[in-house]
């Protein structure tokens, strides 16, 4: 295909859109405002050890799960260095005031027999529940990679409920109510507002079967961009893109901070359309169209713990924990604040190669309304004031103590703590206001957060984790749609089930 494509954002989004489109012959250029790529995926190096910024857990790694499909197609399955998690316990989920914990296996089956085990007198009602999400996941074609009919999808009408109602609807039971809500901090899910198909997603991604990285994430932002790379492309780090010029309905080329201009036939934005509303001349867009999508409400943030733990101090475990004060506020963290916060949190101790018995760090991820840091906003990294140096030391205090609750003689165990506030989180992925779910899906407007990948300029096209689905599966999904965009529809998923078949 004698066909080029610059890509604006070096994130999970821009990489994969960049690698299928180079697999099929386009000629590609990603460039990226960081000198690490990867987005979510990349990671940082604290003395000798590597902690990663956002992908901590993934579903769709199973045998024939979706990433499976997808990364064997690009060819780079085995460059990855998975580690995947017992299914007997992937998730543990505990509860201060009470004391009690549940252990959640991963498997449709096993999941259903254990929460009945749990609240027996709710069995039926979980048997429905669970059928009800894999129901709704059968909805979404893109989900299990089939080729999508013409036309605008017809949906059932629980497709689009809240998740909270779609959850009251099959169980009574409000302790049960809340524990089947307790992957929330992997959405952000708002009471009477998240769809209960974002709900339904999610979970059946993760019942199928949980993975991690070894050693961290960015090994597959780079085999991404050595996709690219081996097809003739690049991906330049360091290079942000300060405008992209535009007249008569067309993009002439965009332009980095340093005066560089790249041209190509296709231009792809995969940063969050607000900073692509900044880059593109005014009038580029209706304003009724930049009103809608700026008004959209961003999903939440978070408040994380990079903790360096001492050797042989804290055991391994293999599995993702989830931790809450009490019942009550499954749905509600991101608008706790001061010394109520966290009210929850998700904590985990990634694998190493060759990991043994005990861990060598932490990583701890709260949820956070950026508004806990709106008085900083205009502030940059390195250059927050004392004021906010003393609110982030309280905020890592707070955590420290709830760990100390749960192991006691935590503290002694460890040797270095690092921290990232919503502040952090909005400066490194570049996304509006911190939001680490992109916009914040309304079940009563579903349309005013969705946008579809082609735009009014007519060789400009979107992706990313603000067009469509969220996260580490959600996104390389939406960047099919942009790759099809330029290739033809259905194209794309033909090849890569045709690969997966000849296996």
């Amino acid at each position: 295909m004698n066909t080029d494509a610059v890509i604006t954002g070096g994130g999970i989004g821009g990489l994969f859109t960049g690698a299928f489109l180079a697999k099929n012959g386009v000629r590609v250029t990603v460039l990226e405002k960081n000198r690490i790529i990867g987005g979510g995926l990349q990671c940082f190096r604290r003395g000798h050890r590597i902690f990663e910024t956002g992908m901590h857990v993934m579903g769709g790694f199973t045998d024939n799960g979706t990433l499976t499909k997808i990364c064997r197609y690009l060819g780079i399955l085995d460059m990855l260095d998975l580690h995947h998690i017992d299914s007997g316990c992937m998730d543990e989920i505990r509860y201060g005031a009470t004391g009690e914990v549940f252990r959640i296996p991963s498997g449709r089956e096993a999941f259903v027999d254990a929460m009945s085990a749990y609240f027996p007198h709710e069995a039926e009602g979980i048997r429905s529940y669970v059928d009800e999400l894999y129901r709704l996941s059968e909805e979404v074609s893109l989900f299990y990679l089939r080729e999508e009919p013409e036309g605008i999808p017809v949906h059932s009408e629980r497709f689009v409920w809240a998740a909270d109602r779609l959850i009251a609807h099959y169980v009574g039971d409000s302790r049960l109510r809340e524990i089947l809500a307790y992957l929330n901090p992997l959405y952000g899910g708002v009471a009477g507002q998240t769809p209960a198909y974002i709900h339904a997603l999610i979970n059946v991604l993760y019942i199928n079967g949980a993975s991690r990285f070894v050693n961290g994430s960015q090994q597959l932002a780079d085999a991404l961009a050595g996709v690219i790379g081996s097809h003739g492309g690049r991906v330049l780090a360091d290079c942000e893109v300060s405008a992209i010029a535009v007249s008569d309905r067309m993009v002439d080329y965009v332009e980095t901070v340093r005066g560089e201009r790249f041209t190509a036939d296709w231009y792809i934005s995969s940063i969050h359309p607000v900073s692509m509303f900044r880059l593109v001349p005014e009038g580029t867009f209706p304003k009724g169209f930049v009103t809608r999508i700026t008004g959209v409400p961003d999903s939440c943030s978070a408040f994380s713990l990079f903790i360096d733990l001492k050797p042989g101090a804290f055991p391994y475990i293999d599995h993702t924990c989830y931790y809450m004060e009490d019942f009550g506020s499954i749905w509600t963290q991101a608008e706790v604040s001061g010394d109520c916060w966290p009210l929850g949190f998700m904590y985990m101790t990634p694998p190493d190669a060759g990991q043994g018995e005990f861990a060598e760090r932490m990583l701890v991820h709260c949820i956070m309304g950026f508004d806990q840091v709106a008085r900083w906003e205009h502030t940059s990294l390195g250059k927050r004031g004392d004021e906010y140096r003393k609110w982030k030391e309280e905020r890592v205090a707070a955590i420290m103590r709830r760990l100390e609750n749960l192991f006691p003689g935590f503290g002694g165990m460890v040797a270095n703590v690092y921290a990232a506030s919503p502040l952090t989180v909005r400066d490194y992925f570049n996304t509006r206001n911190g939001a680490i779910f992109g916009g914040r899906k309304d079940c009563e407007n579903l349309m005013r957060s969705q946008l579809p990948v082609f735009t009014k300029v007519r060789n400009l096209l979107l992706t990313g984790q603000n067009i469509n689905l969220h996260g580490i599966c959600g996104v390389p999904l939406t960047a099919i749609n942009t790759a099809e965009a330029i290739l033809g529809r259905n194209v794309l998923l033909k090849k890569i089930n045709d690969v997966s078949q000849s296996v």
